[in-house]
């Protein structure tokens, strides 16, 4: 793998002469099936840190000034598009609803359930994971195990530039209904996001029991997070500015305790 990453870099290196490059299309669709696969990954957690592995997401950029639109066609559907949709699902031990689609280069683990809902070249779900109705998983996202993203949320997806860091949410995440995760915003492993949070990467993560700022588009293990916002003066007014709320961190007893979970976010008029 080490060999192919370095002749995607060389490739990317000369991509305005991409045509003139023998075996391009060789390599660069042998680097979109590993991560079709699941034996490459865009991105992955390193002593805690995210690190991107840029000659994948090289690969899939390639990938576009390589393919060529074709027309597909599944049943009653047509589709035009230059990457075909994924296959094989009943092997990998995939439940796809109808309605429900996933794009070649996107990894799928055995036991993950999509709904109607869609997800991007480049991404990783892991096993166990549910993508619920009309949710979305952007380009190169990475979705750890036993994940429930809930009806309607929407996980941002980055190409470019090659070293830019995708959404990452961790094992064990709940994410409620309509929240929005995007430019490369973390969610670390067992936290839940009530509906309809709002997290990027700069949005300040505010601890309500100290009112202090514990970051911007990180939310720690194991957090209970409400959508929530912080007045701010300007010229024309006070106003008031998004911000994600941490209102309990769980303890080892809790975290196994959904009922206690939802009375959590009954409290704050928020649901999953």
């Amino acid at each position: 793998m080490t060999d192919l990453a370095g002749e995607i870099t060389r490739l990317w290196e000369a991509r305005d002469v991409l045509d003139q490059q023998p075996g391009a299309r060789d390599l660069v669709y042998e680097a979109v099936d590993l991560l079709d696969r699941g034996e490459a990954r865009v991105a992955e957690i390193v002593d805690e840190q995210v690190v991107v592995n840029a000659w994948a997401k090289e690969a899939i950029l390639l990938l576009f000034k390589l393919a060529q639109m074709e027309t597909v066609e599944l049943g009653p559907f047509e589709y035009a598009d230059k990457i075909p949709l994924k296959h094989g699902y009943e092997r990998a031990g995939v439940r796809v609803v109808p309605g429900a689609s996933a794009r070649w280069g996107a990894y799928l683990a055995p036991r993950v359930v999509l709904m109607p809902s869609y997800v991007n070249i480049g991404a990783y779900v892991d096993e166990g994971s549910m993508v619920d109705t009309w949710a979305t998983v952007g380009s190169c996202a990475q979705i750890g195990k036993r994940v429930h993203l809930a009806g309607g949320v929407g996980i941002g997806g980055v190409l470019e530039p090659p070293s830019a860091v995708p959404v990452v949410i961790e094992d064990d995440v709940l994410i409620g209904s309509r929240c929005m995760i995007t430019q490369g915003a973390r969610v670390e492993r067992g936290s839940i996001l009530g509906e309809g949070v709002i997290l990027n990467r700069g949005i300040p993560v505010i601890d309500a029991q100290t009112g202090e700022e514990v970051g911007r588009g990180h939310v720690p293990p194991y957090s209970i997070v409400v959508q929530a916002s912080r007045r701010r003066e300007f010229p024309g007014g006070e106003f008031g500015l998004p911000c994600a709320l941490i209102i309990r961190r769980m303890t080892e007893a809790e975290r196994a305790d959904r009922e206690t979970i939802n009375d959590v976010l009954r409290e704050h008029g928020v649901g999953t």
